[in-house]
């Protein structure tokens, strides 16, 4: 199958062949139980960026650091985390993928399949978002784009209001990552989801992606977060630039965009997408401290 997930995997195979995965050890502190978060913010963690650790072992390290969920994984891995008392965060259900979604009406029946099939297994496994995609212009204008995604959620949004999941559609830019992607500015996005009109369609909000495309954080999430506009349902995280730690070598100041986000009120979760340089659940725990505002 043809999914967003494999480029991903190309990146981090590329950036971490020098890496040295070694098993996990227990954490510090873990022999008592996680450490006792604030739970201002909803943590969580990109599958994708840790490929070379099983996924049972990711689930276990998550559940020591005190995360919440695991993000980005397929139909047949939804019930792993609830082992460790974990949900999966975001799901992959069909909708698409990077350069093939919404934004082109033939690909809208295939689609509708993949929710039909997969938006109730998420509800089952109380996933609360599934991921979905803009696609690539390709020539496209901006206007008939977002006339065809928005033909294209309005077809699919009664299976996630009937099934009580939120479909997100990420904002990706187009500078670095993703050449000729459509939803590469949070104006786009939120003019798609303003039409839908629906509070199970919403936005991923991914903070590196918009970070370079268009800065302005928290002012922008803000005006998406307040109660008449909540357009956004979901974070990704991610150092700017390079897509690593979220340390002093990168751009953004990540306690204050937190606590931004704390002090709405907002509720849903936000997920680590960074590709780690360092030891990865070290990397992954000192990004948690920091983000627990």
């Amino acid at each position: 199958m043809n999914s967003p997930q494999f480029s991903r995997r190309a990146v981090l195979k590329s950036s971490l062949a020098a890496a040295a995965l070694t098993p996990l050890a227990p954490l510090a502190g873990a022999e008592s139980g996680p450490p006792v978060r604030k739970n201002r913010i909803h943590q969580s963690v990109c599958r994708w960026c840790y490929q070379e650790i099983p996924l049972e072992q990711l689930c276990a390290a998550a559940a020591e650091i005190g995360l919440k969920g695991i993000d980005l994984l397929n139909p047949d891995e939804y019930e792993i985390p609830r082992r460790y008392g974990l949900i999966c965060t975001m799901a992959y259900a069909g909708g698409g993928t990077i350069p093939d979604a919404l934004n082109r009406t033939e690909n809208h029946a295939a689609i509708e399949a993949g929710f039909r099939a997969n938006i109730p297994l998420a509800a089952r496994a109380s996933i609360p978002n599934v991921i979905t995609f803009s696609g690539n212009r390709r020539g496209m204008s901006d206007d008939e784009g977002a006339r065809n995604a928005i033909a294209g959620l309005n077809r699919v949004k009664k299976i996630a209001e009937d099934n009580g999941v939120t479909i997100c559609m990420e904002l990706l830019n187009s500078k670095v990552n993703h050449p000729d992607y459509m939803a590469d500015h949070t104006a786009w996005g939120v003019r798609v989801v303003e039409a839908v009109n629906s509070p199970h369609v919403k936005l991923l909000y991914d903070i590196y992606h918009m970070q370079i495309m268009e800065g302005d954080l928290i002012a922008t999430i803000l005006a998406n977060l307040a109660p008449n506009a909540a357009w956004i349902g979901h974070f990704h995280t991610g150092g700017v630039p390079g897509r690593h730690e979220l340390d002093d070598t990168q751009e953004v100041q990540w306690d204050g965009v937190m606590r931004a986000i704390a002090n709405t009120g907002f509720e849903g979760y936000v997920a680590h997408e960074f590709i780690p340089t360092h030891d990865p659940i070290s990397s992954l725990r000192a990004a948690v401290d920091l983000c627990d505002v």
